[in-house]
């Protein structure tokens, strides 16, 4: 399956993803921007179990299936960059946006917006093509 997933987001010709592999990759985004500072506690898994849950009508089972996924792909996964860029050509616009106000929600869940977190945010924003403005709606909204 991984392997599959993984020539389809990074091979020479990226296409748009079926739905089952969106949602295996925006969560191994969210997973990634959980373990940016060196902390993935349960409160940001539990948030991310939650996102998951909420966001594709899953039962606490299968969003637990999708987290163990999303992790290992976030573990095979290259740099951040080339993640958030396949992704990028992979994922219609307001799958991302959404996934940036997920992101928010996952960064804030512990309580501390560490640097790394920030910094994270601002790239991942950028290369998944989500404006500033956008990200900062979402951001408000997360705290709020």
């Amino acid at each position: 399956m991984f392997d599959k997933l993984m020539n389809s987001l990074f091979g020479s010709a990226p296409e748009e993803l079926p739905p089952e592999d969106a949602r295996v990759a925006l969560t191994a985004l969210l997973v990634r921007i959980a373990r940016s500072d060196g902390q993935y506690d349960d409160v940001e898994k539990d948030q991310i179990r939650d996102i998951v849950a909420d966001r594709y009508d899953l039962s606490p089972e299968l969003a637990q299936d999708l987290m163990y996924q999303a992790q290992e792909l976030e573990s095979q996964a290259p740099d951040t960059v080339r993640f958030t860029e396949a992704i990028k050509d992979a994922v219609p616009y307001e799958d991302r946006t959404s996934v940036v106000a997920a992101a928010w929600r996952v960064v804030l869940a512990d309580g501390d917006r560490a640097d790394e977190e920030d910094a994270l945010m601002r790239l991942i924003a950028k290369f998944l093509g989500v404006s500033d403005r956008d990200s900062n709606i979402a951001r408000q909204k997360a705290t709020g």
